[in-house]
């Protein structure tokens, strides 16, 4: 018996304010990806996390431990 996937968490952190593209500067997700995300499965929820993730990348918001300057 498979037991079904348990939906990913949302990666709110409860900093909920838009930037001037509409992207929240709390989780790097845009107004349609945080209004579909109830909504989405599994393997969306992962493509808007990796899609957040480069997002803060760029922003200069994520630090990688182990990283040379």
């Amino acid at each position: 018996m498979n037991t079904p996937e348990r939906p990913l968490a949302s990666p709110c952190v409860s900093i909920c304010a838009l930037d001037e593209q509409d992207i929240c500067i709390g989780c790097q997700r845009t107004v349609e990806e945080i209004t579909r995300w109830g909504r989405m499965d599994n393997a969306e929820r992962r493509e808007v996390l990796g899609r957040c993730h480069e997002r803060a990348k760029s922003a200069g918001l994520l630090f990688m431990s182990g990283a040379r300057t």
